[in-house]
Formats: structure tokens, C-alpha cells, sequence
């Protein structure tokens, strides 16, 4: 079953965690991302721009309207998201909880029950 993870932060989360913080907390997620590509369990993972890189599109009458984001007016955005391939929930619950992020922020797990096949090329 595929899970989507997603970490939210706010810009005052990320600037309190100290410059000389960063590297460790850089290599942490990426022993958390190597670990789990290498069990075949993590399939993406992907960090977000700003939410003053966000941007809104609503198409009305078949013109798109872009508008800076983000969509929701909330101080947290979506600082990064992972998709899992997992036998179950209680491993994706598992996996998301090693997350270095998860001790910073509250990490959200969603089911992925509907997959387009992938086309041929």
C-alpha cells in the first residue's frame, strides 16, 4: 500500500533550529532517505519550495488565474513530502515516526488507494 507523508513547518519553525544545527540535521534525513530506499519502502522524497514560491491556479471559464500562494492562509506550509510503499499502515506509521523531521513538526500519513498505471513509452 502507498502512503503519502508530508512534514509541515512554519518559517519560524526552520529559522529556530540553529545555523550549525543544519548540517547534522541535513544528514540525518539523508541516512532516513537511504535507509529506506534501500529496503525498497521509500519511492520519492522531496523537499518544497518557500510558501513565497507557492503558487494558485483556478481555472474559471478555461482561463487559468495564478495567484501567489499558498492556498491555505496558515503560517505552516508543506516543507517536504515522502511517498511510502508499505506492507501496511502500522509500517507506514513506523517509518513516518523515524522521520528526523517528526521531533520538529507533526508529520500527516495518507493512504494512496488509487494509482493511474503508469504509461508506455
Amino acid at each position: 500500500m502507498k502512503y503519502l507523508v508530508t512534514i509541515y513547518g512554519s518559517k519560524e519553525t526552520w529559522e529556530s533550529i540553529p545555523a550549525e544545527e543544519w548540517p547534522a540535521a541535513i544528514a540525518a534525513q539523508e541516512a532516513f532517505n537511504r535507509k529506506y530506499f534501500d529496503s525498497g519502502e521509500l519511492i520519492g522524497a522531496y523537499g518544497s519550495g518557500t510558501e513565497a514560491e507557492a503558487k494558485v491556479i483556478r481555472v474559471r471559464d478555461g482561463v487559468p488565474a495564478v495567484t501567489d500562494g499558498p492556498y491555505l492562509e496558515t503560517k505552516e506550509f508543506m516543507g517536504s513530502f515522502y511517498i511510502l510503499d508499505v506492507a501496511d499502515e502500522a509500517r507506514a506509521v513506523e517509518i513516518a515516526a523515524d522521520l528526523p523531521w517528526a521531533s520538529h513538526e507533526a508529520v500527516e500519513l495518507v493512504p494512496l488507494p488509487h494509482e493511474s498505471p503508469a504509461p508506455q513509452r
